[in-house]
């Protein structure tokens, strides 16, 4: 049975509240916890994520030992007010495995857990198009066009870059939304080729405007 507090969280029998831990800056879900009042109250105060250890029962704090401690950005509360979501910033890896997220491993369509590691959980539609992006770098398709780009060449590639700029302006010109819509995935698609180009990841992209998020844009005058 749950228990409901005057702040309106229903805690379980146990008095915890499952907390899910997402990155920031790219929605990974990078682990689950569990709070009571006293860790939802000293997360809130330290900024820094805390749990109750259900085997040690006792008040510990992410990162305490190992130094991958979770900056807290923002929480909410689910609508049934009995799971907490914090968006949080990680200071290296958060599993205690050295892995960047906790899940890892698959599930088949029989139920079984997968034995190698993957990163398909990872981040969302972007992350998941630039591996596919990798793969065909390093395992080229006949027949891809993602394999034909990386056979063109660099300048050809940067050349489909411009050229879906170029769409993405008429497209606003000519205030189509459906077609905005399309020039702009296009043009997010073959971005992302020049990342794969150059092996950067979009994780690099995300803390360059988290170092930007809340900041005015102005650049100030000399």
């Amino acid at each position: 049975m749950s228990q409901a507090t005057d702040n309106g969280f229903k805690f379980d029998e146990q008095g915890l509240l499952p907390a899910v831990i997402q990155d920031w800056l790219d929605g990974t879900v990078l682990m689950l916890g569990y709070m009571n009042q006293e860790a939802i109250g000293k997360t809130l105060a330290t900024k820094s994520v805390h749990f109750w250890s259900r085997s040690r029962k006792k008040l510990w704090e992410k990162g305490e030992t190992s130094g991958h401690k979770l900056q807290v950005k923002e929480l909410f509360i689910d609508c049934d007010h009995d799971t907490i979501l914090v968006k949080a910033q990680p200071a290296g890896p958060t599993c205690h495995t050295g892995e960047r997220a906790c899940f890892f491993s698959t599930l088949d369509e029989a139920g079984r857990i997968g034995q190698e590691k993957t990163q398909d959980s990872f981040g969302g539609i972007l992350e998941g198009v630039l591996r596919t992006i990798r793969d065909r770098r390093a395992n080229p398709q006949p027949g891809s066009y993602t394999t034909k780009l990386f056979e063109g060449g660099h300048d050809k590639i940067l050349k489909k870059v411009a050229e879906e700029a170029g769409e993405v302006l008429l497209a606003s010109k000519g205030g189509k939304k459906e077609e905005i819509v399309y020039e702009v995935a296009d043009l997010f698609f073959h971005t992302l080729i020049v990342l794969g180009y150059h092996d950067v990841a979009l994780q690099e992209i995300y803390q360059e405007l988290g170092k930007r998020f809340g900041k005015s844009g102005l650049r100030p005058e000399k």
